[in-house]
């Protein structure tokens, strides 16, 4: 039995359980993107997933405890990571699944919806830090590769070059209202990419030349 205590997202169901998981993150999903986050009652989202409303509050709590674990299952459902044997070609292909998201009807507004509401609540802002985690977890082997294959330096930050790839394009989204089209995608992944070939990236500090002797 799943305790009272345990995080919202931390206990993965299964059976009847798993059923009702899926009908009420559904609902939940829909309503944020409809309406956004201060809108989002957990007692309407229990309904639109014909379930019981005890049942809902029993596992979720509450509004933030609902966006958690919807995080958790967006996590899940992620794709892989891209191997098309270059950085460039797999920089790009994480761009262009970025833009995918958030220019999808659905996901773009769902997106903008959490990220509002990790903005004002603690739960909210480390569910979406742990999606995140698992998202650059998920792509970095993509630069230690290209670490390998010698495109880039050694000591290269994985998790920065993924982020320079992103921000981006979710900068277009949550401010300049710029599209966020295949050509945005590809320069995002090239500048990436330049600039982790330009070193810009590499952690490990260069070894200090010795002084020459006057």
């Amino acid at each position: 039995m799943e305790s009272d205590s345990a995080t919202p997202g931390s206990v993965r169901p299964g059976g009847r359980t798993a059923r009702v998981r899926e009908a009420v993150l559904r609902a939940a999903g829909d309503l944020l993107a409809e309406r956004g986050f201060a809108h989002l009652d957990l007692t309407e989202v229990a309904a639109r997933a014909e379930v019981g409303k005890t049942t809902a509050y029993r596992r979720w709590r509450n509004s933030t405890g609902l966006v958690a674990d919807l995080l958790v299952e967006m996590a899940e459902q992620s794709l892989p990571h891209a191997d098309t044997g270059s950085l460039l070609g797999d920089l790009t292909a994480n761009a262009q699944l970025v833009a995918k998201t958030l220019t999808d009807p659905r996901q773009g507004k769902l997106f903008q919806a959490v990220i509002a509401a990790a903005t004002c609540d603690q739960t909210a802002a480390t569910a979406l830090r742990r999606f995140y985690d698992i998202r650059l977890t998920e792509w970095s082997p993509c630069v230690e590769a290209a670490i390998a294959r010698g495109e880039i330096p050694a000591g290269t930050d994985a998790r920065a070059v993924l982020s320079a790839v992103s921000a981006p394009l979710y900068y277009r989204l949550l401010a300049s209202g710029d599209p966020i089209d295949d050509a945005a995608a590809v320069t995002a992944a090239t500048a990436a990419a330049e600039a982790a070939v330009a070193g810009i990236f590499a952690t490990q500090p260069e070894t200090a030349a010795a002084p020459k002797d006057a």
